[in-house]
């Protein structure tokens, strides 16, 4: 095994224990990354000097006996949407191709903190719109599993540095999904937190609950790592200050991850929200792999919260925060800006403010009957996404099953519904598909249980991890290393 293989966890202990340079780390990430990113084009800006000049920092600080910080010589990726000072940050959009910020964003700041080295930036489609990791600035990323194959998104880049051994750490977002389901796909860990636990002063609408910044690792334990350092500070973030304050706010609730009884949970199953287009195959799939462990729990229940209206809340409230957000590119310079935003702010322009109050009552009502659904379950757990990977060339499904989708964001209804009602939700890896392609399940905690669902996460990768039918997959780096650059591919650079 190289150290670029190690779990964080494992990294970082052997690093405090001076039997792991941090040197060693780096060297080791930066060399897979060489090897293995021709071929799915995932860490699309490098920060090399400096991550190896911080590495021999973090080196002599070791070797002088400093006190070490949760992070202290840990590689990680940062998504591409979020500012880093003195390093291209795009937003994989041509009108920022060259775009350099002079400062860090709060939560890259908050990792430096920890003693994290930014090792460079993950791609992801245009202003994170879509969950298929493509753009007009540096192309696609393919599946870590089958280049041809998309990653979705939008941190669909942070998920194959993870897959693939690139990084340990890496930072997402999630709005639709955009931290779950590349995660699903590429067989790794993603957490999506309460909105407000972990600061993001850059929303545009910043009193909207629906998109939110989190942390992505290879196992459950390493997202709690990651976590744990990212809700150090509140910064501007209005939801941050305004629910949570500082007291709230205490890295060790969750690293490490406290032991759940999983024999006395109540948890309810169910392969689509009652709503969501889940495919045959994925909800065959579902009950394949939840019919593997059920068992262990005191109730596991074929059931779902009503989530009437959700299709409608998520379309105009998302609007609303694209126009908030994109409105002035698509006017200015509509050259520059893709069919996914465009659209959606084409569609958004045309809303009423009774639209919008409408979306509003329609999202409160499923919130409140989510409480209620609640009070007789501990968790949810559904499939993370509707489908298995199709090709990076298709832009979104346009059908599932051949029935067709209500918009290119449609096929991520089961990540969205969680979204509309601000409960907690990570994607967990439980094996393969039968397309060969990794599969993941999405387990929803209640309102404000972020520390008790990471609990569960933890506990469940335990007990599956021991059965190749469950355990988390890994890429074959050898075949990655062999494989035709993704660059190649026909439709590799664009928007379409």
């Amino acid at each position: 095994m190289e150290p670029c293989d190690l779990t964080a966890q494992e990294a970082r202990s052997l690093i405090g224990r001076k039997l792991l340079s941090p040197v060693e780390l780096v060297e080791s990430c930066i060399a897979r990354i060489e090897a293995v990113d021709p071929a799915v084009n995932a860490m699309v800006t490098r920060d090399f000097a400096r991550a190896r000049a911080s590495a021999h920092d973090a080196e002599s600080a070791v070797m002088n006996g400093q006190l070490l910080p949760a992070l202290h010589g840990l590689p990680f990726g940062v998504k591409d949407l979020q500012a880093t000072a003195d390093l291209r940050t795009t937003w994989g959009s041509p009108i920022f191709r060259d775009h350099v910020p002079s400062e860090d964003q709060l939560i890259v700041h908050a990792l430096r903190r920890a003693g994290g080295i930014v090792l460079g930036k993950t791609n992801t489609p245009e202003f994170g719109a879509g969950a298929n990791t493509r753009n007009a600035v540096f192309g696609a990323t393919g599946n870590p599993f089958d280049p041809e194959r998309s990653a979705a998104g939008s941190s669909g880049g942070s998920a194959v540095a993870l897959a693939t051994g690139m990084v340990p750490l890496a930072t997402g977002s999630d709005t639709g999904g955009s931290l779950r389901n590349p995660a699903a796909f590429c067989g790794i860990v993603g957490f999506r937190p309460s909105p407000g636990l972990v600061a993001n002063e850059k929303r545009s609408s910043g009193w909207s609950p629906l998109p939110v910044i989190g942390p992505m690792a290879r196992t459950v334990p390493d997202v709690c790592l990651l976590l744990s350092a990212m809700v150090a500070g509140d910064g501007y973030d209005p939801l941050a200050s305004t629910l949570l304050g500082r007291s709230g706010r205490d890295p060790e609730a969750f690293f490490p991850p406290q032991r759940v009884d999983l024999s006395r949970l109540r948890v309810a199953l169910t392969p689509d929200f009652g709503f969501a287009p889940t495919s045959r195959e994925i909800m065959e799939l579902f009950a394949e792999k939840v019919g593997l462990f059920r068992h262990v729990f005191i109730r596991a229940e074929d059931a779902s919260p009503d989530c009437r209206g959700a299709d409608e809340a998520f379309e105009i409230l998302r609007g609303v925060d694209f126009l908030a957000g994109y409105l002035e590119h698509v006017r200015t310079r509509p050259q520059d800006v893709g069919p996914n935003v465009r659209g959606n702010v084409e569609s958004a322009l045309r809303l009423t403010a009774e639209d919008v109050a409408r979306a509003q009552t329609l999202q409160a009502a499923m919130y409140r009957r989510w409480q209620g659904f609640f009070l007789g379950f501990d968790v949810i757990i559904t499939p993370t996404i509707t489908i298995s990977p199709r090709p990076w060339q298709e832009l979104y499904p346009v059908e599932i099953d051949g029935i067709q989708t209500r918009s290119y964001f449609h096929w991520l209804a089961l990540a969205y519904a969680v979204t509309l009602v601000g409960h907690p939700a990570v994607s967990l890896p439980v094996g393969l598909d039968r397309n060969g392609l990794p599969f993941g399940l999405q387990i929803v905690g209640p309102r404000g249980g972020d520390a008790f669902v990471l609990s569960v996460a933890a506990e469940l990768e335990a007990l599956l991890a021991g059965d190749p039918r469950t355990a988390r997959p890994v890429p074959d780096i050898a075949r990655l290393q062999a494989a035709p650059p993704i660059a190649e591919m026909p439709g590799f650079l664009g928007f379409d």
